[in-house]
């Protein structure tokens, strides 16, 4: 009888074991299933560049769209009743700041958006415009005082991420291990992607290092990278270059024998083509300054942007 008590108070502890590892088993296993929500953060980017830093950013936590998609130009853009409905129900914006993405503000009022705002280049010391450039006064697109064009430059775009990353981190606390690690695992490649075209870059001679380009966006690119692009119109692809930029352009064309006239893929090839025929400089291809491409072109996320335009300087400035 001794015997049977004991076999069967066994098999008790022995289940109460069981159950009671499976229920630390549970324990430990839990915020792994806990990483992916229920719900994804609805997150609207103000144009393509943003979107693809906060796809980054945000993975399967968030769902993000953006008012400016590939190969618009945000400096013409015009809002949708399509596009205020996506502001209002989303929970998170993304927005360039420095007057690039003025239309944001707006089209929070109208549409009556409590979203939390994220504005990448909080922190960064911009460039400060040239005072003799002058397009952008008097447009719905004015830039103020600073060039907003900061994504051009890679250093930046790191402020750009740690800004995305803490304004998700606030919208969603229980992501922020994950936005962590797809941030340090971004700027490892923004590093990569960094010494790659200072690489590329070293190949043209110093005396060759000047690109003249449809729109001025690519100061923070020269500042980084030490290549010259001038532009023929202003900071805003909304005005049209006066005869006095093109005539400024071609003087320091030809001054400093340029190379190469490129393209960009927002703006008007018409300016380019005129430049090149009165320079006598090539056609040197396409450079991505404000918008992406679609998931077909050579620059669908800004690493590939970022890439495809050093290379497309080297391959037309270099020979």
């Amino acid at each position: 009888m001794f015997d049977l008590y004991l076999k069967r108070n066994n098999i008790i502890f022995n289940r109460r074991v069981l159950l009671g590892g499976l229920a630390l088993a549970a324990l430990a296993f839990g915020p792994a299933h806990a990483q992916t929500p229920t719900k994804k953060l609805a997150v609207v980017a103000s144009f393509s560049i943003l979107a693809d830093l906060g796809k980054e950013i945000g993975g399967d936590r968030i769902e993000v769209k953006s008012l400016v998609g590939p190969n618009a130009d945000a400096h013409v853009y015009r809002a949708t009743p399509q596009d205020a409905k996506l502001v209002r129900e989303a929970d998170v914006l993304i927005v360039n700041g420095l007057g690039f993405d003025g239309f944001v503000p707006r089209l929070i009022r109208s549409s009556g958006s409590k979203a939390r705002v994220i504005t990448v280049t909080n922190g960064l010391k911009p460039i400060e415009k040239p005072k003799s450039g002058g397009h952008d006064h008097g447009h719905s697109h004015d830039h103020g005082k600073h060039d907003p064009h900061a994504w051009q430059s890679i250093e930046a775009a790191r402020t750009f991420v740690a800004n995305i990353r803490d304004g998700l981190i606030a919208a969603d606390p229980s992501g922020e291990a994950i936005f962590r690690a797809n941030t340090e695992r971004y700027l490892a490649e923004l590093d990569k992607v960094r010494g790659e075209i200072v690489a590329m870059l070293a190949s043209i001679p110093k005396d060759d290092r000047l690109a003249i380009a449809n729109h001025d966006a690519f100061r923070y690119f020269t500042r980084d990278f030490g290549i010259r692009i001038e532009g023929a119109r202003g900071l805003s692809t909304e005005a049209e270059p006066s005869a006095k930029d093109i005539a400024r352009i071609v003087r320091i064309a030809k001054e400093r024998k340029a190379k190469a006239v490129f393209l960009e893929n927002i703006a008007d090839p018409r300016i380019a083509a005129q430049l090149a025929k009165e320079t006598g400089a090539k056609l040197g291809g396409v450079l991505y300054s404000d918008a992406l491409t679609d998931e077909k072109g050579p620059a669908p996320t800004y690493l590939a942007m970022m890439r495809h335009n050093a290379r497309t300087l080297v391959e037309a400035l270099k020979d």
